[in-house]
């Protein structure tokens, strides 16, 4: 337990231009995760997410809708308040918008924080540009001129006279970051990956476009022909959410060289949330991120990834909508690796539900249950602690599939308990011994329904209900699906 401790996570903000989907659903739910986890260890947790809303992509579609860009913006930043309600995410996370008036603000301050220590400049360049991505392509990253991530999205040639930013300048700092803290970027493998693209050499990176081409971002300051290129903007959200600049006692609670913010993302995020970023603060001032955490992408048939701008999504609505949210965030926290690539097909889906929840976790509670209704006066002793070091350390390493595979071999360990002391059976020849088998049987089921808090929270609190009323469930927690 840590007891007056701080802890800050944060996912990416997802563009707002298209309807959340199973890959968004993948990293609210994991970061959700952490944070309740979090909060059962002790900490003091502070959760943020929301919205990106500037760049061409979005102002692109807003367009060709035929939508005011911040109408477009609000339109579907309610859609992403509306699936973390879906998918049960902790009522007290913290939702930022990049249209907000505090965030605008904060970002234009950073810009002068960094022009001032003298890592801004302007010229004139031309490069080959991503519209999916938001980034710059050179040759060795396009396949038949194409990104390899957005194949379906033309490369275009940008021309024009911006700002950059001296990432160049960062190449030794990053590095030695990198060494002095060997657990920054999680996976390992992920680490080595950024490690290699800056021991390559870096190169300065534009962070404005011309407001004439693309007038939907954030003014730069001192310069109203130019907007702030989207990343530079967006990525500032992880410090303007905890009050920088003008709140900053409520800043250094949560981001210090101490504790600092632990990010999600996507792999497709590892350049820009393990080095961008990083330079970025250290050009501010400011103190690093505590750790990056790379998801890998969640994939449809033939192992292609699961993207709206390849259309072979899965929406989260629809599987909710059958299954229930707690069998679809079991699903993303047990049978997708925590840092691979992983399959989301309905038919592996159901397979899971039917064998994991159906007739694992929900025909152990109702056998349980069902036996404590009827031979036992109350419930036994139960506490909210519980001693458990590999529960523990499978959550801080952040790979909650381990956890929930520990948490799914004790459901196992107690289903097999029962096989081989069939209290049913003794509680009619020896009626103590019969109720101390199935008392103890009772508290061990609510040490899994506190372990099971993280990553199924509704069924976590249905199953102490049951027990703390020392009622059986009036039907199944999980319907079979055939």
């Amino acid at each position: 337990m840590s007891e007056g401790k701080n802890f800050y996570i944060t996912t990416t903000l997802p563009y707002v231009n298209s309807n959340p989907h199973m890959g968004h659903a993948l990293e609210f739910v994991r970061a959700d995760a952490i944070a309740r986890y979090k909060k059962l260890a002790g900490y003091d947790v502070f959760f943020n997410t929301g919205t990106d809303e500037h760049g061409q992509k979005v102002y692109r579609e807003a367009i060709k809708d035929n939508k005011d860009p911040k109408k477009y913006a609000d339109f579907y930043a309610n859609k992403f308040k509306e699936v973390l309600k879906l998918l049960d995410i902790s009522k007290d996370i913290n939702f930022i918008r990049t249209t907000d008036t505090h965030h605008l603000k904060s970002a234009q301050e950073f810009w002068k924080v960094c022009n001032k220590n003298g890592y801004i400049y302007k010229k004139n360049y031309k490069i080959k540009y991503c519209v999916g991505c938001e980034l710059e392509k050179s040759d060795s990253e396009l396949v038949d001129d194409c990104c390899p991530i957005h194949p379906n999205i033309p490369i275009e040639i940008l021309d024009e006279e911006n700002y950059f930013f001296k990432f160049s300048a960062f190449q030794e700092k990053l590095l030695n970051f990198y060494e002095q803290n060997p657990d920054f970027v999680i996976p390992d493998f992920r680490f080595n990956e950024i490690k290699a693209f800056v021991d390559r050499g870096l190169n300065d990176f534009s962070i404005s476009r011309l407001k004439t081409k693309m007038p939907w971002g954030v003014e730069v300051p001192g310069d109203s022909e130019q907007v702030m290129y989207v990343w530079f903007d967006a990525l500032v959200n992880y410090i303007s959410a905890i009050g920088w600049p003008d709140d900053i006692k409520k800043f250094n609670k949560w981001h210090n060289k101490e504790n600092g913010m632990v990010q999600y993302c996507g792999k497709d995020n590892l350049r820009q949330q393990s080095a961008m970023w990083q330079a970025m603060l250290m050009a501010a001032g400011l103190p690093n991120s505590k750790h990056i955490i790379i998801d890998g992408f969640i994939t449809g048939e033939g192992g292609v990834k699961m993207s709206k701008s390849l259309n072979n999504v899965v929406s989260p609505d629809e599987i909710i909508k059958e299954y229930g949210t707690d069998a679809l965030r079991y699903f993303l926290l047990r049978e997708i690796s925590s840092f691979e690539d992983s399959p989301f097909t309905i038919e592996r889906f159901k397979e899971a539900y039917n064998a994991n929840l159906a007739n694992g976790l929900g025909n152990l509670i109702s056998r349980i249950m069902t036996l404590a209704e009827k031979h036992l006066a109350k419930h036994p002793k139960v506490s909210e602690k519980f001693d458990s070091k590999e529960y523990f350390n499978f959550f801080d390493k952040f790979d909650i599939k381990q956890a929930s595979d520990y948490v799914w071999h004790k459901i196992s360990e107690l289903d097999k308990y029962i096989q081989e002391t069939e209290p049913f059976k003794v509680i009619k020849t020896d009626k103590q011994k019969g109720e101390k088998l199935i008392s103890d049987m009772v508290a061990s089921l609510y040490e899994i329904a506190v372990m099971l808090n993280p990553i199924i929270p509704e069924t976590s609190a249905h199953l102490k209900d049951l027990i703390k009323e020392n009622k059986k469930p009036e039907k199944p927690l999980f319907m079979r699906k055939d």
